[in-house]
């Protein structure tokens, strides 16, 4: 398929994007019926997935292009990431990307146009009647709020979003925002989440409260922040956010985030140790993988690894808006391969 958008820079590419998937969803289009690309329905707590397959935060900043993706095929959104007070991105270069080794960079730090202006953005997709699937919020700290106050910032955007939220994502993740993924060590972690879940529970109305984690943790850090979040309660886990491993694109700068096929490896370790220490409560809790998912295979491996819900973001740079169109059939040439192999099954078992 031919992809012009490839032989743009990225910035320029970016940005034409995000224009025409706004223009799309002012078009009736936006508002197509998702249950054309159902496949794997499935429900957790009060929703409803069409299809397991959505788009991470970072793709839809400020909720301006729901109607449009959703269109597309894909089973739900993750707006933001979102921050109490508009702020811009960081100076400098902030997006590049490889098409030899399907990666992406970025150094973004949560650019938004704040959670007053998100949030009558999606009132007003509310409103519209238009929405047929799920919207979680990517809530993060303004890059001013000091980690010894950053549970303000994520309480104050829970407060904010509990009635237009189906789920929030708290972004503790991103290399980004200096001093950020501190929130996850050790020392930092349990006051840090006590804090959002005694918040969270006493909320009018209570959304899903997911964490979403760094592929960088050392194992043991990983594993304790993931029980620390069962001790609390926490209703699931995404995983994971970009790494700033060189490894296996060395030509990218030091500083920023990399996503993509070279994430792979790292999300699906992460898969595993969640899947692991989750299992007693898999019935309750949500596992939702990201990282280097790049082909309908990707798709199907999470899936079969223990993943109930799956997210991409590099991988539409690449491909464009028809991987969920693309992963949809092949979605239904699996189901129909799997009904003819127990049909001939169940024949043969009666002759």
């Amino acid at each position: 398929m031919f992809k012009p958008w490839l032989w743009l820079p990225p910035k320029i590419a970016h940005d034409l994007g995000l224009y025409g998937l706004k223009l799309l969803s002012r078009i009736p289009a936006g508002s197509d019926n998702p249950k054309s690309c159902s496949w794997s329905s499935s429900s957790f707590q009060q929703l409803h997935f069409h299809n397991p397959l959505g788009i991470a935060g970072g793709v839809d900043k400020n909720g301006e292009t729901v109607l449009a993706w959703q269109s597309f095929g894909c089973g739900f959104i993750e707006i933001g990431t979102v921050t109490p007070l508009p702020q811009g991105p960081n100076p400098g270069k902030i997006i590049d990307r490889n098409s030899q080794t399907l990666s992406l960079w970025n150094k973004m730090g949560f650019p938004s146009e704040g959670s007053d202006v998100v949030l009558k953005n999606i009132e007003a997709l509310k409103r519209s009647g238009k929405i047929k699937i799920p919207l979680f919020i990517n809530l993060g700290k303004n890059r001013t709020t000091s980690n010894e106050n950053a549970h303000l910032d994520y309480t104050k955007l829970m407060t904010h979003f509990q009635n237009v939220a189906d789920a929030f994502v708290v972004n503790i993740s991103s290399p980004n925002t200096s001093g950020l993924r501190d929130l996850a060590k050790l020392e930092s972690f349990e006051p840090f989440i006590q804090a959002l879940t005694e918040h969270h529970k006493n909320l009018s109305n209570r959304p899903a409260l997911l964490l979403k984690l760094s592929p960088d943790l050392p194992e043991s850090n990983f594993e304790f922040v993931l029980r620390t979040c069962l001790k609390y309660d926490i209703d699931g886990f995404i995983l994971t956010n970009t790494t700033t491993s060189r490894d296996l694109t060395p030509f990218f700068p030091k500083e920023g985030g990399v996503s993509g096929a070279p994430l792979k490896n790292l999300s699906l370790k992460a898969l595993e140790i969640a899947v692991k220490i989750c299992s007693l409560e898999k019935s309750k809790k949500i596992i939702i993988s990201t990282g280097g998912v790049m082909t309908a295979a990707d798709v199907f491996e999470r899936i079969d690894k223990g993943a109930d819900l799956v997210q991409v973001y590099s991988t539409l740079i690449f491909e464009g808006p028809g991987f969920f169109r693309k992963v949809a059939q092949v979605a239904k040439q699996r189901e129909q391969t799997s009904r003819s192999k127990n049909f001939g099954s169940s024949e043969a078992s009666s002759r």
